[in-house]
């Protein structure tokens, strides 16, 4: 991925790995850590959040957000995709997201029966958006897995939960680094009133969520929280669209932005002080 740096986050961890920088991490403890216990250590992270405009009816509303798989046949295996899909039913969640980066990278023909094997296993409704990898690769392909799981797309469109006669509205926006995006769409879509989510590939999006005053919540990833977390750093490396957010919890305007770190990983397939991350949102109503 293409940084607003001198290194993309490829070329940093590489250098991470080879260079006197690396030193402590590429011992042979440091080496079996990095490269196959930390990414196999799911962080199952417990996020408690108050949204103004939540109905009372959605208290305790629970979703869960799983994103950038990065299903590759090397580290992402259908093995693991079930896993991580077993692990994701056993929070009882009543909404799943799934927020881009199904593969990594050409051919993914290969990866697709694997993809759909675990994703139809998901008990809950699942919303899905593309991120920028998807399109990279075969955007056309990867909306065929989700109509094909039983996902529901929402690629620039809305879902609407209702609970009696409140709702909790979901949008969704294709991918903003390819220029897929189509907020109008979503906001022409959206009710006029009740708690909004946006589902966004890209974090920096945040930025223009919020101005339209009509979220709650903006949900994204893309940055991986940099594979490598540097201690009194922060990411090692920040990619493009994830500058401003690249992990956790920020508020923007009156809009939370959430980032979670991912499931996968680019190459080299890394992480250090960064587990992989799937959220658990709780939801609460505020006063409007």
């Amino acid at each position: 991925m293409a940084v607003k740096q001198k290194f993309s986050r490829r070329q940093f961890l590489k250098l991470l790995a080879k260079g006197s920088a690396g030193v402590a991490l590429t011992s042979l403890g440091g080496f079996v850590y990095t490269t196959q216990i930390e990414p196999g250590w799911i962080d199952v992270v417990q996020q408690h959040l108050t949204l103004p405009h939540l109905s009372a009816a959605f208290d305790g509303f629970r979703i869960v957000q799983i994103s950038d798989l990065h299903t590759d046949n090397v580290w992402m295996t259908r093995d693991r995709l079930i896993s991580i899909v077993n692990l994701v039913n056993q929070q009882t969640p009543d909404l799943v997201v799934l927020t881009g980066d199904f593969v990594t990278q050409n051919p993914i023909a290969p990866l697709l029966p694997d993809i759909e094997a675990a994703l139809t296993l998901l008990k809950p409704p699942t919303l899905a958006i593309l991120g920028n990898h998807d399109h990279w690769t075969d955007a056309t392909a990867i909306h065929g897995v989700i109509k094909n799981s039983g996902l529901i797309d929402l690629s620039n469109a809305v879902h609407i939960v209702r609970r009696g006669e409140a709702t909790l509205s979901i949008g969704g926006v294709d991918d903003i680094w390819e220029k897929q995006d189509r907020l109008d769409l979503v906001l022409n879509q959206l009710p006029s009133d009740g708690a909004a989510i946006l589902l966004a590939h890209e974090p920096d999006f945040a930025d223009t969520a919020a101005q339209t005053g009509r979220f709650d919540l903006q949900l994204s990833e893309h940055s991986h929280g940099g594979q490598v977390i540097l201690p009194f750093y922060g990411p090692a490396v920040r990619i493009n669209l994830a500058q401003k957010y690249p992990l956790g919890l920020y508020h923007v305007g009156t809009m939370l932005q959430y980032t979670n770190r991912g499931l996968g990983m680019v190459s080299p397939r890394v992480r250090f002080n960064c587990r992989p991350e799937m959220t658990v949102f709780t939801l609460a109503a505020g006063a409007a």
